[in-house]
C-alpha cells in the first residue's frame, strides 16, 4: 500500500515538472524567435561581425527570457530575495552566453563556416546546448521553490484571513479546506 502512495506523490511530482518544463519551453521558444530575429536583423542591417551580432542577439533574449520566466514560468517561486535571483539569473545567462557563442565562434572562425545558413545552425546549437544549462541551473539555484513549510504556513495563514473577514462580514463562519 506504501507503494501506491508513493506512487500518487511521484505522479504528481512527474505532472509539476513537466508543466514546469512545458512553461520553460514556452517562454524559451518565444526566446528562441526573439534571438534568431534579433541575430538576423542584426547581421543583415550592420557590419558586426557574426559573432557580435550573435552577442547583442543574446542579451536581447536573456532580458525577454526573465521577464517570461518570473512572471509565467516561476511565478509562485519564492520572490524575498530579487537583488540575489536577478545577480544569479544574469551570471548563469552570462555561461550560456559564453557556452552558445562559443559554439557559433568555434563554428565560424575554427572551421570558416560563416555562411548565413550555418551561421544560424551553429547559432541553434549553441541555443539548444546551452539551454540544457540554464533549464537546470535557473530551476536549482535561480527560482527556488518555497521550502513546504513555507508554502504551507503561507497558506494556512491565507485561510485563516479568509475566516476572519467572513466573520467580519457576518457570514457563518464555514471552513474552506
Amino acid at each position: 500500500m506504501g507503494d501506491c502512495t508513493t506512487m500518487g506523490h511521484g505522479s504528481s511530482g512527474l505532472r509539476r515538472i513537466v508543466r514546469e518544463v512545458a512553461k520553460f519551453g514556452a517562454v524559451g521558444g518565444a526566446g528562441l524567435l526573439v534571438n534568431l530575429v534579433v541575430f538576423n536583423v542584426v547581421r543583415h542591417l550592420t557590419d558586426l561581425p557574426v559573432v557580435r551580432a550573435s552577442v547583442v542577439a543574446t542579451v536581447v533574449s536573456i532580458v525577454f527570457n526573465y521577464i517570461g520566466f518570473r512572471y509565467f514560468t516561476y511565478r509562485d517561486r519564492d520572490k524575498s530575495g530579487r537583488t540575489k535571483e536577478l545577480t544569479l539569473f544574469l551570471l548563469f545567462s552570462v555561461v550560456g552566453l559564453v557556452i552558445e557563442n562559443g559554439i557559433l565562434y568555434a563554428a565560424t572562425y575554427g572551421f570558416g563556416w560563416d555562411s548565413p545558413l550555418q551561421s544560424n545552425i551553429f547559432k541553434f546549437v549553441g541555443i539548444g546546448i546551452a539551454t540544457l544549462f540554464r533549464f537546470w541551473s535557473y530551476r536549482s539555484w535561480v527560482f527556488k521553490a518555497l521550502p513546504a513549510r513555507e508554502a504551507v504556513a503561507s497558506a494556512e495563514s491565507f485561510l485563516e484571513e479568509a475566516e476572519q473577514a467572513a466573520t467580519r462580514k457576518g457570514r457563518p463562519r464555514q471552513r474552506v479546506l
